[in-house]
């Protein structure tokens, strides 16, 4: 753990995307943070960054350079908001360097390197890191996240199913077969493309299913929740495009276990309601940025836009589970979440730059 009596210079790579944009909201106003360093990707101009976001005028105006020009700067701790295959290539270098790196893609979440070249159909280039990488899910990795010098940051939509899914997984009193995780996601987490599919004439109106059975969060979905449950785990996941800005909504169908009581030492009937509380309780009582609902209470995403919570509800009859949960895509789905892990990382309190 550093020490926090100096304040820590960071870098932003991948600063002119949606997720970038947030991060700077949220250094900008962290009492331990000095930004270093911005980059964007090739063929966008050397200029300030509030150029890009007017909303940064006056907040952060340093100019936004190349990212190639990132190994010339002196800096503690690097974000790097790029895209999977570009993230390995400058994390490494980073890290040689002694440099922490937290990071935005995919490239350092899934454990093994032959599934991750399956899905993301390009050779691992960084497998020694791979190894050492620490999944960034605060609330249940926070003993390795503080000593880690890589920071895998979770996708925005495992957050959503991952968070509500564990501590049911961890108790045995969920079936950790036939889970099916139903998400919806608001337009932002496709980033700032220039795809027409993703533009405000195609998205409004409209809504639809995409990538069924071929989703790239569906690898990093299964390898934590077969962490969590002790068996091998093979969700069924549809991901939505919702016609609004931000915000994830995940609405998930699983079996509770014919035998919980059993699991439970014996103690005959027992409230099922009551145990999937505790179980939550148990995970969650003591955490800021996730919010258990009772049970039949709902959630909804104007409740965690532009916030780093998680809020979790649930749903019971016989044993058919039902269990939703909102999250900010761009927040606790990215740029909150990477916060977050800095906070931990650096030994600032976790709120610290995010309310």
């Amino acid at each position: 753990m550093v020490s926090t009596n100096k304040k820590i210079k960071v870098a932003l790579a991948g600063a002119t995307g949606y997720a970038g944009r947030e991060l700077i909201k949220f250094l900008s106003k962290h009492k331990g943070v000095e930004i270093a360093a911005l980059t964007h990707g090739p063929g966008e101009p050397d200029e300030p960054i509030s150029s890009t976001f007017p909303e940064l005028t006056g907040v952060c105006d340093i100019p936004v350079l190349d990212t190639s020009t990132i190994f010339d700067k002196d800096f503690d701790c690097a974000f790097l908001a790029l895209p999977h295959r570009a993230a390995m290539s400058v994390a490494k270098p980073l890290l040689e360097k002694g440099v922490k790196v937290i990071d935005f893609s995919a490239d350092y979440r899934i454990h093994e390197k032959k599934i991750y070249e399956k899905w993301y159909e390009v050779e691992h280039t960084d497998p020694e890191n791979l190894r050492n990488a620490v999944y960034g899910l605060c609330e249940h990795y926070r003993d390795e996240i503080k000593n880690a010098d890589l920071v895998a940051n979770p996708g925005c939509y495992p957050t959503s199913a991952i968070l509500p899914l564990i501590p049911l997984l961890k108790e045995k009193i969920i079936n950790a077969e036939n889970i099916i995780i139903d998400s919806k996601s608001g337009a932002s987490g496709a980033g700032r493309s220039k795809n027409p599919a993703f533009q405000f004439n195609e998205v409004n109106e409209s809504f639809k299913a995409y990538g069924i059975f071929s989703h790239r969060h569906t690898p990093e979905i299964n390898q934590e929740l077969s962490i969590a449950s002790g068996e091998k785990v093979e969700v069924t996941f549809t991901p939505h495009l919702l016609p609004v800005q931000r915000g994830i909504l995940s609405t998930i169908y699983v079996d509770c276990n014919s035998d919980f009581p059993l699991n439970k030492g014996g103690m005959g009937v027992v409230n099922l309601s009551n145990e999937i509380s505790n179980a939550f309780k148990m995970a969650y009582g003591n955490e800021f940025f996730v919010r258990v609902k009772s049970a039949g209470s709902s959630v909804e995403l104007k409740y965690v836009a532009n916030t780093n919570f998680c809020d979790i509800s649930f749903q019971l009859s016989g044993n058919k589970l039902i269990i939703v949960s909102a999250i900010d895509n761009l927040i606790k789905g990215a740029a909150g979440q990477a916060l977050q892990n800095f906070n931990i990382m650096f030994g600032f309190d976790e709120k610290e730059g995010l309310i």
